[in-house]
């Protein structure tokens, strides 16, 4: 009896080890097409924007094939958890934020404020200050990022307006947000536009 309890326990860790799930939000433009069966993402130009889904419940490492437009590109989904695929032509930015705290986003902001959030926009857009421990991503076209464990956790995609989100409970939500190089880009030239140059004595 107790060898059938030790193998049938061993089976029980076995198949706990052997489970995974890993979940890929791929961002996409145009005409391109995702097959999640065959693992292939087609990319081809034209206008518009989309967000496609993909699962795989494994934890073996899921290897991609993002065709068309160029090169193709392997991309390799190796740990479980959340991950963004960029198979857009543009760079994709995005970070964790705050969607719980209405004040945070309706605060007035002063000169050093909007000078700083300058700077910190600038080194984003050339990928300066990028890693997992600040919770930022810079993701060039053909790549993946895993962005959190929780697979749960909200994706507000490039040119969305969300800016807010109740809480449920006393937990925050956790939420990133991306957007395309050229929103932030955009998104600078008006900030620039809100600063005040010092006067010449």
């Amino acid at each position: 009896m107790k060898k059938i309890a030790l193998y049938c326990l061993s089976l029980l860790t076995l198949s706990a080890c052997s489970s995974g799930h890993k979940k890929i939000i791929v961002y996409i433009k145009g005409n391109s097409t995702v097959n999640e069966d065959a693992k292939t993402i087609t990319v081809a130009d034209g206008s518009g924007s989309d967000e496609k889904t993909i699962s795989y419940k494994t934890a073996d490492k899921v290897q991609l094939q993002v065709k068309g437009l160029g090169n193709d590109a392997a991309v390799s989904i190796d740990d479980n958890g959340l991950y963004i695929l960029n198979a857009k032509n543009d760079t994709i930015i995005g970070s964790y934020q705050n969607y719980s705290d209405p004040k945070a986003t309706s605060a007035v902001k002063t000169q050093a404020d909007l000078k700083h959030g300058i700077d910190s926009l600038v080194q984003l857009t050339q990928g300066k200050n990028i890693s997992a421990a600040n919770r930022n991503f810079y993701l060039l076209p053909k790549t993946a990022v895993k962005i959190s464990d929780n697979l749960d956790a909200i994706v507000v995609a490039p040119f969305n307006s969300m800016t807010s989100l109740e809480k449920e409970g006393d937990k925050a939500p956790e939420v990133y947000r991306f957007y395309s190089i050229k929103e932030i880009r955009a998104t600078i030239d008006k900030l620039n536009l809100l600063t005040v140059s010092k006067k010449k004595k």
